[in-house]
């Protein structure tokens, strides 16, 4: 290849398109197992590569030279071949620490613990030290001179202030895995996580529902890809293309999540937006049909709706790894709130608001045969909606489902 990334295991990976974007040459993705990253290096058949976990540390070896800054993290993660000499830096450095800026959480003078012990972790200790932390401490699985448990960071390290991690947890397709307990920390004014697949993490959902200020590895990834695509050209990138690329890139990523009382028209408005945009749909009810060979309304009649909300929170799980689609959820999904921060790690969710009057009664659902189940169901269900959802669209029997469709287009690229 000419231009890629390397890695073990790459199939999560959104570079070959942000670097596309950034730059006019193909960018191919080559997953290499441990004892193929040495043949590959000397063979020295590209001129720019990018390298992931877990081989930031292991191709420095193989380098002609290094970039003071690489030298000093530990770490190279951009390699350029310039007559078959190879020439290592670190573009991962910038890349964290104007996404730390840019997501205005403020180290200086703060403690800070970094997960994890990887090339990425030592990025992460220069970025922190740069920025002006007090003190870093790393936090591994396993203690050394150089690192403390997560049981010690616990009850050592209670007034850690920014938390930043490094490790893969949380990561696609593990999405519901979370590297530590931020409960436990009780001074935490910031958290950053290096994992950019899904975009918000349960590590960052967490930090939110906390309000603390936190941020996921997606702006990290473009920046830094940004900067590695400067140095395969030899040429700056242009700043409003980046700006662009920013833009575009979380957008295309972001699934369009529909919530709504049954019959509002989440399946229909669903499959227009999935019209509109060449966005897949998802619809939760097809996927818990696939998943069990029923419909959702055969479940609940059979084995009731506490069975039927607990299949359905899987479904969620599941549709949810998904990114750049359109999830049509059921009627009920915001009655568990388990199912919420599965929504939000890869959607912005919007409210479908249609009132009840507008709602057609449908005797094949058994949760909204009535008029009056359907008033009552309204009353509880609307405010959690509201709490669930990013935005609202008003849904009305005297607006086209195409007129719907577009203006829950326009709010979900308002919310981007």
């Amino acid at each position: 290849m000419k231009y890629g990334l390397i890695g073990e295991k790459l199939s999560h990976s959104f570079s070959k398109e942000i670097h596309e974007a950034l730059a006019d040459y193909t960018y191919e993705i080559r997953e290499l197992a441990p004892e193929e990253v040495a043949p590959f290096l000397e063979a020295r058949e590209f001129e720019g590569i990018n390298v992931t976990i877990p081989y930031k540390e292991k191709v420095i070896p193989y380098l002609d030279h290094i970039s003071d800054a690489a030298k000093k993290i530990g770490a190279v993660n951009t390699i350029k071949n310039v007559d078959g000499k190879l020439y290592g830096d670190n573009t991962d450095f910038y890349g964290m620490r104007e996404m730390i800026i840019g997501a205005n959480i403020d180290v200086e003078g703060k403690k800070a613990l970094i997960l994890g012990t990887g090339g990425t972790s030592k990025t992460a200790k220069a970025v922190l030290a740069d920025l002006g932390a007090r003190e870093i401490i790393t936090v591994s699985r396993k203690e050394s001179g150089e690192t403390v448990t997560y049981e010690n960071a616990y009850e050592l390290h209670r007034d850690a202030e920014i938390i930043l991690n490094t490790t893969p947890v949380g990561m696609y397709p593990n999405t519901d895995a979370v590297p530590i307990d931020i409960k436990n920390f009780p001074d935490l004014c910031g958290v950053i996580d290096a994992v950019y697949n899904p975009l918000r993490t349960r590590l960052v959902l967490d930090a939110e529902a906390e309000g603390i200020p936190a941020v996921g590895g997606l702006m990290m990834l473009i920046l830094q890809a940004a900067r590695a695509s400067e140095i395969f050209l030899g040429q700056e990138t242009d700043e409003k293309k980046v700006v662009t690329t920013i833009r575009n890139i979380f957008e295309s990523k972001e699934n369009i999540v529909l919530v709504g009382m049954p019959g509002c028209g989440k399946t229909t408005l669903g499959k227009i937006l999935s019209d509109m945009t060449g966005r897949t749909l998802a619809d939760t009810d097809e996927v818990i049909t696939e998943m069990t060979g029923r419909h959702p309304a055969e479940i609940i009649k059979k084995d009731g709706e506490r069975e039927f909300r607990r299949i359905e929170t899987e479904a969620v799980k599941e549709v949810s790894k998904m990114s750049g689609v359109i999830v049509a959820t059921g009627g009920g999904v915001v009655t568990r709130k388990e199912n919420i921060p599965f929504l939000r790690q890869n959607g912005r969710i919007v409210y479908l608001h249609c009132i009840p009057s507008d709602l057609a009664v449908t005797p094949d659902r058994p949760l909204s045969a009535s008029r009056s189940v359907i008033n009552a169901m309204y009353e509880v269900r609307h405010p959690l909606y509201l709490e669930a959802a990013d935005a609202s669209v008003e849904i009305s029997h005297k607006t086209s489902p195409e007129l719907s469709a577009m203006g829950v287009l326009n709010t979900f690229s308002e919310l981007i």
